[in-house]
């Protein structure tokens, strides 16, 4: 069985904000990523981050709970968790490369503000880019 879960969490410091600490971060998920048989993409934007990951139940749990006890992450909230027929990633760690056109695009001002209907919208606007 496959499942796509998609969160939302304020980062701390400079994640995501500096090109430096957005390549440390894909390459040590794509490594992961790999080795769990993970799908993700993910999108930084004034602060915060919105990630969608996908694989088996345990793997996904498994992430969960590394990102969890990640404290680049704050207020981490699961917008959409469920059974999916195919993965709409690709790649181990995608990053979405101009994350205020997809806001603007959904019509959202932030990531704070993304539901779980905006999550869905974004993964199906990043598969048909």
């Amino acid at each position: 069985m496959l499942y796509r879960l998609i969160y939302a969490s304020e980062t701390v410091g400079s994640v995501g904000s500096s090109t430096l600490s957005v390549a440390q971060i894909l390459g040590a998920a794509t490594v992961n990523n790999r080795r769990d048989n993970i799908t993700s993409a993910v999108m930084f934007h004034e602060g915060w981050c919105l990630q969608g990951i996908e694989g088996s139940r345990t793997d996904v749990d498994r992430l969960m709970r590394r990102i969890r006890e990640d404290r680049r992450h704050v207020n981490i909230r699961i917008l959409s968790d469920r059974q999916v027929e195919e993965r709409r990633f690709a790649e181990p760690m995608a990053l979405c490369d101009d994350p205020a056109a997809m806001l603007r695009a959904i019509g959202v001002p932030n990531l704070a503000d993304v539901t779980a209907y905006d999550a869905d919208r974004i993964v199906e606007l990043k598969q048909a880019a």
